[in-house]
C-alpha cells in the first residue's frame, strides 16, 4: 500500500520533500525539484542560509538567484531551521557535510545529529535518501538499525536508499540536472521509489544492488582522481628534475585518443571530497587487516603539494637576491578551484600558514573570498591592481580564477610562481614566471 501511495505522489510530482542540509549539494537539488514542481522545504541550522534562501536570494554560485527567486515566490521552495518540517515530507534527502577528524578517520556526527532530530518526526510511508559521501556500510549498518529501532519495517513501511551526491561547483556542462545519479536501496522497493524520485530531476538514474554498493562508487569516482592527480603532481616533481615542461607533457601524451586521461598538477587538494572520500575507504578497509597502499601514497603526495610550493616561492626569490622574511606575497586565489566561492580544505589556508610562518609579508586577492581568519592570522582581500603586482616582490598563484588579469600580471609582476599555469601563453617570453 504504502510504496504505490508514494510512487503515485512522485510520479504526478506532488510528493513533498524535505532537503537536509542547503549547501553546494543541497541547495542544488532542492532547486532541481522545486522546478520539477514538488514542494521542497530545505533544514538548516544556518539561519543566515536559510534567511537567504527565504528571501529568494542564492549564496552559492552555481545556483543563479534568478533561477531561485521564482521558485521561492511560488511557495515551491522555502528553508528553515526546525526538523518539524520533516514530519509532513513524503521523501527525505539528507545532504549534511562528512568531513574527517583530525586522526583522518570519518566524521559521521553530522549525519548522526540529523537523524536524531528526524526520528521523533517521522512517520509509516516515507522514503529517505542519504546522500552525504561516507564509508561502505553507514546505510545498512549505522541509519537502518535506527530506523528499524523507531518501529519501521524497511521495505514495507518505510523505505531507504543511499545515493552518492555527485556535484562539481563551478561546472556549467554537468550540473544536478544532467549528472547522472546512481540509487542504491536496502530493498528493491526502496531502490524502486528512490529511482523514481531522482528521474523526476535528472536524465539518467543507475540502479545497483544495495546501499554499500553505492557507497563504494562513490568513494571510488574521488580515490582514481586522488590517485591521478597525485601521479601529475609527481611529474611535476620529476619534470622539474630533468628540465621539462609538465604541462607540454601532459597535453602531449592527452593526444592519445584511447587509454588516457590529462589530470594536471597544482598546489594541492581541496573541496569537500577528493581530500576526503578516499580515506573514507582506506579507513573503513583498514578494519579488516588491509591497508590500501595507492590510496595512501597518493595522499601523501598530494599533501606534500603545499610545501613544495613554499620552497618554491623561497627558492625563486633567493634565486633574485631575496629572502622569504620579509618579502611582500601578493596571493591571488585562495579558494580550492577556480570560480567558486568555497576554501574548504583548500591548500592555500596551509600555504598562507607557512608562509606567515616564514615570515613572508602576506596580502591576497580572491573575488569569491572578501576576508580570511587562520588562526591568529586576519587578512582582508586586495584588489590585484597593477601596482599592487607590481609592488609585490612575489605573485604566487593558487587559484587560477577567470577574472585576474593574467596579462597584466606577466607583464608588471617582479616574479611570478605559477600554480596553476594561468601564464601559459606568457611563459616562453617572461623569465619571471615560475611553475610546478
Amino acid at each position: 500500500m504504502w510504496i504505490t501511495s508514494l510512487r503515485e505522489k512522485i510520479d504526478a510530482r506532488v510528493a513533498r520533500v524535505s532537503v537536509i542540509g542547503l549547501g553546494y549539494v543541497g541547495l542544488s537539488l532542492a532547486v532541481e525539484l522545486a522546478k520539477a514542481g514538488m514542494v521542497v522545504r530545505g533544514i538548516d541550522l544556518d539561519l543566515e542560509r536559510v534567511s537567504q534562501l527565504n528571501r529568494g536570494e542564492s549564496y552559492l554560485v552555481d545556483v543563479p538567484t534568478e533561477k531561485l527567486a521564482p521558485l521561492v515566490a511560488d511557495g515551491r521552495l522555502s528553508g528553515s531551521t526546525s526538523f518539524e518540517e520533516a514530519a509532513g515530507a513524503d521523501a527525505l534527502i539528507i545532504c549534511v557535510p562528512t568531513p574527517l577528524r583530525k586522526s583522518k578517520e570519518p566524521d559521521i556526527s553530522f549525519i548522526l545529529s540529523a537523524l536524531e532530530s528526524l526520528l521523533p518526526r517521522l512517520r509509516a510511508g516515507q522514503l529517505m535518501v542519504l546522500e552525504s559521501t561516507t564509508y561502505p556500510g553507514t546505510t545498512e549498518e549505522v541509519v537502518l538499525p535506527r530506523l528499524e529501532a523507531n518501529g519501521f519495517v524497511v521495505g514495507s513501511d518505510f523505505f531507504l536508499a543511499f545515493s552518492p551526491e555527485r556535484v562539481d561547483p563551478g561546472n556549467k556542462k554537468f550540473t544536478t540536472a544532467t549528472i547522472p545519479k546512481v540509487v542504491g536501496g536496502v530493498t528493491p522497493a526502496c531502490t524502486q521509489l528512490a529511482a523514481a524520485l531522482y528521474r523526476q530531476v535528472t536524465a539518467t538514474v543507475f540502479e545497483v544492488s544495495s546501499p554499500r554498493v553505492a557507497e563504494t562508487a562513490k568513494l571510488l569516482e574521488n580515490t582514481f582522481r586522488s590517485v591521478n592527480i597525485a601521479l601529475a603532481n609527481e611529474l611535476a616533481f620529476v619534470c622539474r628534475k630533468i628540465g621539462v615542461d609538465p604541462w607540454e607533457v601532459i597535453d602531449a601524451a592527452a593526444t592519445k585518443p584511447f587509454g588516457f586521461m590529462p589530470f594536471y598538477p597544482g598546489p594541492g587538494i581541496g573541496g569537500h571530497c577528493i581530500p576526503v572520500d578516499p580515506l573514507y575507504l582506506s579507513w573503513k578497509v583498514r578494519l579488516t587487516g588491509y591497508e590500501a597502499q595507492f590510496i595512501a601514497l597518493a595522499d601523501q603526495v598530494n599533501r606534500a603539494m603545499p610545501e613544495h610550493v613554499v620552497a618554491l616561492v623561497s627558492e625563486a626569490l633567493n634565486d633574485r637576491g631575496r629572502a622569504l622574511r620579509g618579502a611582500s606575497v601578493l596571493v591571488l586565489g585562495v579558494t580550492y578551484k577556480a570560480d567558486v566561492n568555497d576554501i574548504r580544505e583548500s591548500p592555500a589556508l596551509e600555504i598562507l600558514e607557512m608562509l606567515e610562518r616564514k615570515g613572508a609579508q602576506l596580502s591576497y586577492g580572491d573575488p569569491f573570498t572578501p576576508q580570511l581568519v587562520l588562526g591568529a592570522l586576519k587578512l582582508t582581500a586586495v584588489e590585484p591592481t597593477p601596482d599592487a603586482i607590481a609592488a609585490a616582490d612575489c605573485v604566487l598563484i593558487l587559484s587560477n580564477h577567470s577574472s585576474f588579469d593574467y596579462h597584466t600580471i606577466a607583464d608588471r609582476a617582479a616574479l611570478v610562481v605559477d600554480t596553476r599555469n594561468a601564464l601559459k601563453a606568457y611563459r616562453q617570453k617572461r623569465s619571471s614566471i615560475v611553475t610546478l
